[in-house]
């Protein structure tokens, strides 16, 4: 007896989703709750689970499909009978069929595949696998830190990074040097064409369309971190200690924007047709990196949150980001976007905002830069910061108030205490 996998509820308004990958192949044994494939949504990864224990049966559809909530796209049989299915033949079976039409006496020079790392190589995502081929490294030899140890592309880069890190084998001077390995056909170059995610479908054509619909300016500012940085170290254990999370930059970033937004209310605001819908609260959009692309879940009523909480808060996304965990409703909202370009090294950009908000906030790395103090020259560790908003909406003289007021929280965080 076969049961049908039917796709899920995705979520308010979503009605399909594209087949991402499929983390069981047919044959392979089944969990009750198991993830069986991975759906791309607009926003984010959905795991489908197995309704019931058994073996993999046949996949209705192929990675790169669309389908609709409700559709079946995959059979899990009865583990008795599926041994006696012909529908459905186990791995091990089609691994073989192979071996036992060689002629008789004829020996296998290649030892059989661990099924282990052969189950790994089978799960890699579209980004996984573009990393993979970019930076030739064996997916098998790297160990997956993603859920159920499966590779991102983090874990590929980061074992890429360890192969062109390490010495190189000496030669000894005795032996000649190793001939080196000829080019793949002579120098001949590849490209490789992949469809785009819908994620990543989406995220182009909303970053285009604020492009196109909203008159986007930014305005600019440095800051002096020495404030906050002094603060950190001088709390940084009993922080963690008492809240059991490390005390990062962006609480300070989301608490001065909220003291900017309140100020500046149309940066916390919508534009819908002809009118604007201003918001009573800050719902703060805050950029992670995930596998599949970038995404902004939402801390909300950040303006009435802690420092714990919003550090939690955000550890929390950035986890579930990794592992595709993050929910559809994880996404929804947010009046305001902080986006943290300088963990990558970025010095200065000009960020887009996320409609159908009007504002975003840029953050960028912080360096060690000449400046003057009080007629003197010193070093101080600088950061650029960025404001980008719709002019439609929001006039200079407001956004270049807006940047000021975070610029100078930050650099006397006893404001956001005493609110000023």
């Amino acid at each position: 007896m076969a049961s049908e996998v039917k796709v899920p509820t995705l979520g308010e308004s979503v009605t399909e989703a594209t087949i991402g990958e499929w983390l069981k192949q047919p044959g392979d044994k089944v969990a009750l709750d198991e993830p069986i494939a991975s759906l791309e949504t607009d926003k984010v990864a959905v795991e489908v689970p197995s309704p019931v224990s058994g073996v993999m049966g046949a996949h209705k559809v192929s990675v790169g499909d669309t389908v609709e909530v409700g559709a079946v796209i995959a059979v899990i049989e009865n583990e008795t009978a599926a041994g006696e299915s012909t529908q459905v033949e186990p791995r091990e079976r089609v691994e073989t069929e192979g071996v036992q039409e060689r002629a008789a006496g004829e020996e296998l020079e290649d030892p059989p595949k661990d099924d282990e790392h052969h189950d790994h190589a089978t799960t890699l995502s579209p980004s996984v696998r573009r990393a993979v081929l970019e930076h030739g490294v064996d997916p098998t030899q790297i160990k997956g830190t993603g859920k159920d140890g499966r590779l991102t592309k983090e874990d590929v880069l980061s074992a890429a990074k360890a192969k062109k890190d390490s010495p190189a084998p000496s030669v000894s001077k005795e032996a000649p040097a190793p001939s080196p390995a000829p080019s793949a056909a002579g120098g001949e170059r590849r490209s490789e064409r992949v469809k785009m995610t819908r994620m990543r479908q989406t995220i182009a054509r909303r970053l285009k369309s604020a492009q196109e619909e909203a008159a986007l300016l930014t305005t600019f500012n440095d800051v002096d971190m020495t404030a906050v940085i002094e603060a950190r170290e001088a709390y940084k254990d009993l922080f963690a200690k008492k809240h059991g999370i490390k005390l990062g930059f962006m609480s300070f970033f989301a608490k001065a924007s909220c003291l900017a937004l309140k100020d500046i209310p149309a940066a916390n605001a919508y534009l819908e047709g002809d009118e604007i819908v201003y918001h009573d609260y800050v719902d703060i959009s805050v950029a992670v990196s995930a596998p599949n692309g970038l995404v902004v879940p939402v801390v909300r009523d950040a303006d009435s949150k802690s420092f714990a909480r919003i550090e939690l808060d955000i550890a929390d996304f950035g986890a579930r980001a990794k592992d595709g965990t993050l929910t559809m409703q994880d996404m929804q909202g947010g009046t305001f976007t902080i986006s943290n370009g300088g963990v990558f090294g970025s010095l200065m950009s000009t960020p887009i905002i996320n409609p159908p908000q009007s504002a975003v906030l840029g953050l960028h790395r912080i360096e060690d830069r000449p400046v003057a103090v009080n007629g003197q020259v010193v070093i101080k560790p600088m950061m650029y910061i960025a404001l980008s908003y719709d002019h439609r909406i929001i006039d200079g003289r407001e956004a270049v108030t807006a940047l000021k007021i975070i610029k100078d929280a930050i650099e006397d965080p006893m404001r956001m205490l005493i609110d000023l």
